[in-house]
């Protein structure tokens, strides 16, 4: 009996890992889908009944199995969550999907005896900022506190902001009035990632059973100097630096802005992104220290190049 027990450990450890990925079908869930299958695991990615996403058909494609699932109910989430190494959230949304879905998920991973659990964090360091400060985050600290007292290993991916969001959404880097955009300090140091670095990375903590509470990782640490720097290198023309003022500026626009909108169903309303920027332009949630060399295998994005690709 002891060596079929031998056997079958040996057996168990040499078959792929199966990841559960919830949120496949968002970007940066996608592209952790495409991490996973190239680094040779099984990946379940869990849809919605009757979703309609293109990612869906491209997900069997690639050969991940996909599984309709009520994400309301810890029962089938506890199904589909059945002998899984690690469940991965990259779900986005607010309260009733980052505290309340997780935590069915949550609740289905450790019903189904699942080991480890990755939240949908993919941010700057919330553990550092003062409640209030920023709302998205505010409700991934809350999930994270329960996710400390549930009898599963639990690591968060933290990465900054998102490299690709300085080509238009985050407005830093101005491309027509060829100006870099600040509050503060022009020296503060920020953490920058690539949605596709991130996507990387949380799929080899996926895979790694070692993997600690939290890791942290930025493609580059720049400040807005570094940024208008990067800025003239990738466009080939001189940027210049474009000073609001104190950071206590753009609180205070924070505040007007979240006043004229108030009540609102969006994830990113404009308040939100500025919410952000304060935080980075603070210099609190900055991530210390990193673990870029963890998996060396990841050539990570400069700054530079994502600012090259703007059209």
């Amino acid at each position: 009996m002891a060596e079929l027990t031998t056997d079958n450990q040996s057996e168990n450890s040499t078959r792929p890992a199966t990841i559960v990925l919830a949120g496949a079908t968002g970007d940066l869930g996608f592209r952790i889908a495409q991490a996973l299958l190239r680094r040779g695991a099984v990946v379940r990615a869990l849809v919605r009944p009757g979703s309609i996403k293109p990612e869906v058909a491209q997900l069997r494609g690639l050969g991940a199995e996909v599984v309709d699932v009520d994400f309301n109910s810890v029962i089938a989430l506890t199904q589909a969550c059945s002998g899984a190494a690690c469940v991965v959230s990259a779900l986005s949304g607010l309260r009733d999907v980052i505290v309340d879905g997780q935590k069915r998920l949550l609740d289905a991973a450790v019903v189904a005896g699942v080991p480890r659990f990755i939240p949908s964090d993919y941010s700057i360091d919330y553990t550092k900022l003062p409640n209030g400060s920023n709302r998205n985050l505010d409700l991934r600290r809350e999930f994270n506190q329960r996710l400390d007292h549930a009898p599963i290993q639990a690591t968060s991916v933290l990465n900054g902001m998102f490299t690709d969001l300085l080509t238009g959404q985050a407005p830093v880097v101005l491309f027509g009035l060829k100006r870099v955009m600040y509050y503060g300090s022009a020296d503060q140091p920020m953490d920058f990632t690539t949605t596709a670095n991130t996507a990387e990375f949380t799929a080899a903590a996926a895979l790694d059973p070692t993997a600690p509470r939290y890791l942290r990782v930025a493609g580059e640490v720049a400040s807005v100097r570094g940024l208008q720097q990067a800025a003239s290198q990738a466009t080939g023309e001189p940027f210049k630096l474009l000073r609001v003022g104190p950071v206590s500026v753009l609180g205070g626009l924070i505040k007007v802005t979240r006043a004229l909108m108030p009540t609102t169903d969006e994830v990113f309303p404009p308040w939100q992104g500025m919410q952000y920027l304060h935080n980075m332009f603070m210099g609190l949630p900055k991530l210390v220290p990193l673990d870029n060399a963890r998996y060396p295998d990841i050539r990570w994005t400069s700054v530079r190049e994502v600012l090259a690709t703007k059209k």
